[in-house]
Parts: structure tokens; C-alpha cells; sequence
């Protein structure tokens, strides 16, 4: 919380209460703004990518140092192939790669649930057309579109790449969608 978000709530509860012959009590109310004051502006961790705390648990012990490579050796002309997912990140406007890293390196991060994809042929009507892995048999797969324990039909852009099913995200044949 903000300190204009902590005033307006306050006006708006005074506003609220104050024309009642009985208001808040006032101990009631003091004791509720000292703690929320006391959470003001207090640092939160970052959310970030799996990808961007893998690179920061390489790289925390020469933190300064680490960047300062980090940023000196992406090239400033590149070809976006041969970038990895970190460096894409960096390089991606709007994700403010400085900051990011500095606030995780100072208030600590939390790692964002990676999106998750179903993955289905294009032209099959038949229910089982879902590509999955199957957990026990170590084996790539089509079945329905549900998880179950034998099988996971939802996965993350890592685990197809892994796998070399990285295409699919190209491919006019397959129909990619997130799901929760």
C-alpha cells in the first residue's frame, strides 16, 4: 500500500463514520492505521519468471559483476534465434531487466507460476488428439485433454522445448492454447 491509498482510505472511513452519533471508537481506529502504517512502502518481493531466478541463483554471489557481463556480452545487434529465454527477456521492452534484478537481489522474489499449454492436432475430431506424456512409460503421447496421474496433457513452453516439441508453437497443423 501506497501512502495516497492510505490517506484516501482513512478519509473515506472518517467520512463514512463521522456524521453517526456513535463513531468508530477511536482506540479502534488508531491501532488499525499504526498497522497499516507500519506495512507503508515495505519492500515486496519481485515476481519473476522461473528462467530469471535460475540466472539469479547462477549469478547472486558476484551479483555487480555478473550483470555488468550480463549486459556487456548480449550483443546490441543479435539474431533473436540465438538469443536464450533470459536474454530475450532482458532485451524485451517493458520488462525492466535493471530493476527487476537489483529489487530481487535486495527485497527478495517469488517465482511465477509458469503458463501452461494443450496442445492439439488440427483435423482430428476424435477426443484423443491431446499431445501428452505419460509419467510412467517415459513416452510422448496423444490422449484427452485432462491431466491424470499417469499422464499430463498441460505443459509448460519448457517442458515441450525439452522435449523438442518447441515447433508446435510455429506449427499451422496444431492448435496451442493456454490453460490454467
Amino acid at each position: 500500500m501506497n501512502i495516497k491509498a492510505l490517506i484516501k482510505k482513512y478519509e473515506e472511513l472518517w467520512n463514512e463514520h463521522s456524521h453517526f452519533y456513535e463513531p468508530v471508537p477511536y482506540t479502534s481506529m488508531v491501532e488499525l492505521f499504526l498497522k497499516e502504517l507500519k506495512q507503508l512502502d515495505e519492500p515486496q518481493p519481485v515476481k519473476v519468471p522461473p528462467f530469471v531466478a535460475d540466472w539469479y541463483e547462477e549469478n547472486k554471489d558476484d551479483f555487480e559483476g555478473n550483470l555488468y557481463r550480463c549486459t556487456h556480452n548480449i550483443p546490441s545487434t543479435f539474431d533473436g534465434a540465438k538469443l536464450n529465454e533470459f536474454e530475450r527477456w532482458f532485451l524485451t521492452a517493458g520488462t525492466k531487466p535493471f530493476q527487476t534484478l537489483v529489487n530481487m537481489h535486495q527485497f527478495g522474489y517469488e517465482i511465477e507460476e509458469e503458463k501452461r499449454y494443450l496442445v492439439k492436432v488440427k483435423g482430428i475430431v476424435n477426443a484423443l488428439s491431446f499431445l501428452s506424456y505419460h509419467k510412467n512409460a517415459d513416452i510422448w503421447t496423444v490422449t484427452d485433454k485432462n491431466n491424470s496421474d499417469g499422464h499430463r496433457a498441460h505443459h509448460t513452453r519448457k517442458e515441450l522445448e525439452e522435449a523438442d516439441f518447441g515447433w508446435v508453437f510455429d506449427c499451422e497443423g496444431v492448435e496451442v492454447e493456454e490453460v490454467e
